[in-house]
């Protein structure tokens, strides 16, 4: 797990605290959890750091996905990944149009994977976590997990 932001501390880390309970409470444990400012080479340092943590199935990301200049986890981690999974992404924002309207265009989420682990970028307010955990990533995550660990050509089924 992993905060973006140049302000929370971990006192003050409200989102990363309620993407922890939601990622326990699915019954899946939190192997290792950091913050991070605003910066590409941090945010790629801490995501190289969790991919390389043997325990490690899936990394969440929350924060820097918005559309402001400090807002730089999208171009620090899609180039890493390896195949990208856009569905999460159009969805979140179907979803997140449902509850907040048209400013739901300004969030960046996504998803994807990089040496056989899930890769998600969520928004930082819990509200967008609450909604792309609930609705989407923690229904789904055993899946992508499973996935993501085949080895090229061993497909138990197309979708």
């Amino acid at each position: 797990m992993i905060t973006v932001s140049d302000t929370r501390t971990p006192e003050t880390d409200s989102g990363g605290d309620l993407l922890a309970q939601l990622i326990a409470g699915a019954g899946h444990a939190v192997v290792s959890r950091e913050i991070v400012r605003d910066d590409v080479e941090a945010i790629r340092g801490a995501l190289q750091r969790a991919l390389a943590t043997e325990a490690c199935r899936a990394v969440m990301l929350t924060g820097g996905t918005g559309t402001s200049p400090r807002d730089v986890t999208p171009e620090a981690v899609r180039p890493l990944l390896e195949r990208e999974l856009p569905g999460f992404g159009e969805l979140f924002r179907m979803l997140s149009f449902q509850e907040i309207g048209p400013a739901a265009m300004l969030s960046r989420a996504f998803a994807g994977s990089r040496s056989g682990k899930v890769v998600f970028g969520l928004p930082g307010s819990p509200a967008a976590i609450r909604l792309a955990m609930e609705r989407l990533a923690l229904p789904e995550l055993g899946h992508l997990v499973g996935e993501a660990t085949k080895r090229m050509g061993q497909h138990a089924h197309k979708h």
